[in-house]
C-alpha cells in the first residue's frame, strides 16, 4: 500500500445525474470482449438486449482491445459490437468509460453509436446516493511499471502516433501490448489491487460513500474505512470453466449483484 505521502494529487471528478424517473442502474466492466470468446459475446448481446435496466454503464475493458474507431470496417468484429452497443442505445441509456484495454474508443465510435462517453473518474448522483466510478487502472499504485505506461499511451502524441498506423500494423502492435501486459501480470506475485489510502481519498473528495470499480478481476463488496465502501465487479469469461458474467445494480434500496454465468 502507498504512503500517505505518496498518494497522487487528486484527479477532477466529472458529474453525472440519473433522470429522475430511472428506477435502476447497471454496472458492468471487464468483459474483454474479442472474437475468440464467442459465448462471452453473445452472453453480452443477450443482457443487452434483455436487461430491464434503464442505463447500463460500462466502466472499461469492454474490449480486448480497440486498435480505433475506423477499425469499424464491413464484415469486422469491431463494427458488429459498434451495432449491438448502438441497438441497446436505442432502447435504454448507455454510458462508456474507457479502461486500460480499450482506452483508444473514441468520440466518433460513441457518438454513432448513441452511447455517453463517461470521464474516469466520474461521479454518479442518483436517488440522493453519490457513487464514485472509475475502471479502477489508476488507484493500483503498487504497479508502478503499469502506470508509466499508462502514462505515455494515453498522451496525446502517442495516441496521434498509433492511430496514423495501417490497421494491420496496429493490430499487431495490440497483440505485443496485450502479450507484454500477460507476462507482466504473471510476473507480479501478487496482482495490483486498488490501493485503499488513494481510494479513500478520492471517495472524500467526491462526496461519494461508495466506489465502483472493475480493472482486479476481484468481485465483491467491503468495507475499506469506517463509512467508504467499494463495490468491485467481476470480469465476463463465458467460454471458461466455470463461466463468469455478474451486473452490479443500484436502485434506490441500495446494491445487489446478479449472476448471468448460467
Amino acid at each position: 500500500m502507498a504512503g500517505a505521502d505518496a498518494l497522487p494529487e487528486l484527479p477532477a471528478f466529472f458529474e453525472f445525474s440519473a433522470e429522475p424517473q430511472w428506477r435502476s442502474v447497471e454496472f458492468i466492466s471487464d468483459l474483454h470482449l474479442a472474437p475468440e470468446g464467442p459465448a462471452t459475446v453473445e452472453r453480452w448481446a443477450a443482457y443487452l438486449r434483455d436487461t430491464r435496466a434503464d442505463a447500463v454503464f460500462i466502466l472499461g475493458d469492454l474490449f480486448e482491445a480497440w486498435i480505433g474507431d475506423d477499425a469499424r470496417t464491413p464484415g469486422s468484429f469491431a463494427l458488429a459490437a459498434a451495432g449491438v452497443l448502438a441497438e441497446a442505445a436505442s432502447r435504454r441509456h448507455v454510458a462508456f468509460m474507457v479502461g486500460n484495454r480499450d482506452f483508444l474508443v473514441g468520440a466518433a465510435m460513441l457518438r454513432d453509436c448513441g452511447v455517453t462517453a463517461l470521464p474516469d473518474p466520474t461521479v454518479l448522483d442518483a436517488w440522493g446516493q453519490r457513487v464514485l466510478l472509475t475502471h479502477g487502472d489508476a488507484l493500483c499504485l503498487d504497479d508502478t511499471a503499469y502506470l508509466a505506461f499508462r502514462s505515455q499511451v494515453r498522451g496525446e502524441a502517442w495516441r496521434r502516433a498509433f492511430l496514423a498506423q495501417p490497421l494491420v500494423q496496429r493490430a499487431q502492435l495490440a497483440r505485443g501490448m496485450r502479450d507484454a501486459s500477460e507476462v507482466h501480470k504473471r510476473a507480479q506475485a501478487v496482482w495490483a489491487d486498488v490501493d485503499p489510502a488513494a481510494a479513500v481519498a478520492w471517495m472524500h473528495a467526491a462526496g461519494a460513500r461508495d466506489l465502483v470499480h472493475g480493472h482486479t478481476h476481484r468481485p465483491g463488496s467491503e468495507l475499506i474505512a469506517p463509512g467508504f465502501i467499494r463495490h468491485v465487479l467481476s470480469d465476463w469469461d463465458c467460454d471458461a470453466a466455470p463461466r463468469r458474467a455478474q451486473v452490479l445494480r443500484l436502485t434506490r434500496d441500495g446494491f445487489t449483484r446478479i449472476d448471468l454465468a448460467s
